[in-house]
Order: structure tokens, then C-alpha cells, then sequence
């Protein structure tokens, strides 16, 4: 049975992740800084290991001989507004959790197979109405800047012959976590609308494609570098938020101003909430990746109703 270990196993996407590789025979093993809390939620289906968020102590031993590790450890970049220490927290957070990999397979001497780094289209900043791909340059900001230095984090791994993977994920759509739950408050509250002018480009995946893409690129060893991980469907907000309200049969019309989401959030709400990002998932189509839910209907309808 080949072995994956998943950092940030605990999180919304990593718990999903857990029990998804657990369900396609996959020897699991969740790394959690809460031991007892990871024993819970995981059952048979997982091995918890405890971790510091720093170091391969605890856990290298599984790293011997394993298929891949997951590296999705971090701090949410969405709970709380971004101060100084915040932002310095959501930044060493990404870093130590990669040099906490890169160390793991430095240690030991069969190496995994591959390293699936994940990332975030916030990389591109905002863009505007440009058509992004995995050639587009970096963008600007603090979020952009984060995330290029969490793609490098475990980048040393490469040099060990280890084949690394970077998803460049966009807003995961689910009932169960991430964004999309506090995109739809609004709207359950009768207060739903667009953000800012809702002339920004919306660029989203269902979380059963991102587990999906996930899987492809584990298992396919031509696969390397950047990929994004976004649905073919990208679309402005203005017309998100219609089709939201139209399957929740709620207002969609009370539009979020710009300048009160900046005033409450800071810079958050410029880097998440009113950046412009039309990201295209070129190379994860021409590799022959087939997504289930490649419109944003289908895949609201699949998760509201």
C-alpha cells in the first residue's frame, strides 16, 4: 500500500483530502498538532502524527519509502484582519512548514516520489481582464508575495530528485468550509450582492475537482511544476453573485462597496476580496485532466441544493 503524507491535514481541504486518498487505498498518515484531536477525526482511516508546524520530529520516519507528501500547512489567510503580526504569522507559518518537508526528505534515505506544494492564484495579483496561465508572471502585494515564497519553500527538494508539484488554487467552492461559506452568509441573510464593482473576474474550483486534480497529478510521474487548479468557467463576480441568488432564490442586487470592505478588512479585502484574477487551468487540461463540475452552475447547484 503506498504511503502519502498530508501536512494541514486537519484543514478544510486537507481533511477532505485525508479521507478521499483513505477511500482510493492509500496508506494515510495526517500530520496534526493535536494528536488526540486527529486520533477523532480521523478514525481507521488515517494515521495521526503529531508535528511542531517546524520540524520533521515525530513524523520523518514515515517519510522513508512514502509516495508523496501533501504540503498544505499554513495559517488561514481569511480569520482576522491582516495586522503586522498577522501577516508575519500567515507568512512563517508557510515557511516553516516547508522547511519542515524539505528536511524530512533530506533525512531519509528513500525519497519520496513527489512533493505536492500547494499555492493560490493570488500569486497573479490582480490583473484585471487578462487571460492568466501558469506562464503569467507574478503579481504584486502582500498576498502574492506570500505565496511565491511558500512555492519556494519547498523547492530544495527538487535538487534530491524528487518530483514537485506547485497547485495554484483558486477559491474552493464546498458546504463544508473555506471562503465560499462566508461568501454565502449574505446572501442566506437577504443581504447578498456583488463585491466592490463586481467587475472582478472570479476565479473558482469544487473542492471534489480540487481533490480530484490532486489525485491526477500524485499519480501521474510526467507531471511537474505549476499547475492551476481553477474550472474552465470563470466568470465575474457581479454575475456570480446573480446565479447565487437566483439557486438560493435570495436578493442578489445589495452590492458590498469597495471603500466599507476596505475600511473594515485593510488590505485583505484588496487582495482577496476585490483583486481581478481570470485564471485559465491550461496545463492541467492539456494533460488530459477531465473536471466534473466545469461550470459554476453545475457545481453551485451541486453544493446549494
Amino acid at each position: 500500500m503506498e504511503r502519502v503524507i498530508v501536512t494541514g491535514a486537519t484543514g478544510f481541504i486537507g481533511k477532505a483530502l485525508c479521507f478521499r486518498l483513505a477511500e482510493e487505498g492509500y496508506e494515510v498518515v495526517a500530520l496534526t498538532r493535536s494528536l488526540e484531536r486527529g486520533k477523532m477525526l480521523f478514525g481507521n482511516k488515517a494515521t495521526a502524527a503529531r508535528w511542531d508546524s517546524r520540524t520533521a520530529e515525530g513524523w520523518r520516519n514515515f517519510v522513508d519509502g512514502a509516495l508523496g507528501i501533501v504540503n498544505l500547512a499554513g495559517e488561514n489567510i481569511g480569520s482576522g484582519r491582516w495586522t503586522l503580526r498577522k501577516k508575519q504569522s500567515i507568512l512563517q507559518s508557510r515557511l516553516d512548514a516547508g522547511r519542515a518537508v524539505v528536511e524530512a526528505v533530506k533525512s531519509v534515505e528513500k525519497k519520496p516520489e513527489v512533493v505536492i506544494q500547494a499555492s493560490a492564484i493570488g500569486c497573479y495579483g490582480s490583473r484585471a481582464d487578462e487571460l492568466i496561465d501558469e506562464n503569467s508572471s507574478p503579481g504584486e502585494g502582500f498576498l502574492a508575495g506570500v505565496v511565491k515564497e511558500w512555492e519556494l519553500s519547498t523547492q530544495e527538494v527538487e535538487s534530491l530528485d524528487v518530483r514537485r508539484v506547485v497547485i495554484r488554487s483558486g477559491v474552493v467552492l464546498d458546504r463544508e468550509g473555506g471562503a465560499f461559506l462566508r461568501l454565502l452568509k449574505p446572501f442566506r441573510l437577504f443581504a447578498g450582492g456583488p463585491l466592490g464593482s463586481g467587475r472582478q473576474w472570479f476565479s473558482w474550483i469544487h473542492l471534489a475537482d480540487e481533490l480530484d486534480a490532486i489525485l491526477f497529478l500524485l499519480k501521474r510521474e510526467d507531471l511537474k511544476g505549476i499547475f492551476n487548479l481553477t474550472a474552465p468557467q470563470s466568470l465575474i463576480q457581479k454575475d456570480f453573485a446573480r446565479l447565487l441568488g437566483k439557486i438560493l432564490r435570495r436578493p442578489s442586487w445589495l452590492p458590498a462597496p469597495g471603500f466599507m470592505l476596505r475600511l473594515f478588512l485593510g488590505e485583505m479585502a484588496e487582495d482577496m476580496l476585490l483583486a481581478s484574477q481570470r485564471v485559465a487551468s491550461r496545463r492541467l487540461l492539456e494533460a488530459g485532466f477531465n473536471f466534473r463540475y466545469p461550470q459554476i452552475e453545475l457545481a453551485l447547484r451541486e453544493i446549494l441544493e
